[in-house]
């Protein structure tokens, strides 16, 4: 009985370390600007492109409401992006926004002060977080965080935080195209004014092609 118990305390530090949680990856800090960078970085080939998007919405409040959006995304290096819809009911011009509002990071600074905002896990993995908050006071956003993987510096999540405590909450898919990292979908969870979700999925894209100005100036 004696020796069992010595046997079994001498297996508890190993059983102790088995059971220990595995030690939680950490990432360090690194400024605002240079996470951006990584980000723009991405694509260092890649000048232009267009791309047609698809776009489903259903309201799960009043007035109940499942738009169906279809357009074009133009973007052109080095910080000129747009979401181009075909035809947008006018209830429906909020859900356009959204997409317009992701952007491109390089311009996020135009309008926005971001700043670093820390780490956190996200599915499994640390990642950095981004506060992206109005340059002017805005009373109706507050601010909106950017979650960034340090895998690929893709933008997968970004959510938006109004002033009256609703949110929008943008998640962001990518594949490989030509050898280029770009959208293959986004889906957003709105809960600001009605609860509704959209979800955006792009189709072929055509990269470094002549994209002119105008596209971005709403045609003048």
């Amino acid at each position: 009985m004696i020796a069992r118990f010595f046997l079994l305390l001498a297996l508890v530090p190993g059983l102790l370390a088995l059971s220990a949680p595995a030690p939680t990856p950490t990432l360090r800090p690194m400024n605002a600007a240079a996470i951006v960078d990584k980000m723009l970085d991405r694509n260092p080939g890649l000048s232009s492109y267009s791309v047609r998007v698809h776009v489903t919405t259903h309201m799960f409040s009043f007035p109940f409401l499942s738009p169906t959006l279809d357009g074009t995304s133009y973007y052109k290096r080095p910080s000129k992006f747009v979401v181009v819809f075909d035809r947008v009911p006018a209830y429906a011009a909020g859900f356009s926004k959204i997409f317009n509002n992701v952007g491109d990071p390089g311009a996020w600074t135009k309008d926005n002060v971001v700043s670093y905002a820390g780490t956190r896990m996200w599915s499994g993995r640390p990642v950095y977080v981004l506060k992206v908050a109005p340059r002017q006071y805005s009373d109706i956003l507050a601010y909106a965080h950017a979650i960034v993987d340090p895998e690929n510096w893709e933008l997968v999540v970004m959510t938006w935080h109004y002033r009256d405590g609703g949110t929008i909450s943008m998640r962001q898919w990518y594949r490989r195209e030509h050898g280029y990292d770009v959208l293959a979908e986004q889906s957003a969870d709105i809960n600001f004014r009605v609860h509704a979700s959209s979800h955006a999925t792009y189709g072929t894209y055509q990269l470094n092609v002549p994209v002119p100005n105008t596209v971005f100036t709403g045609g003048k």
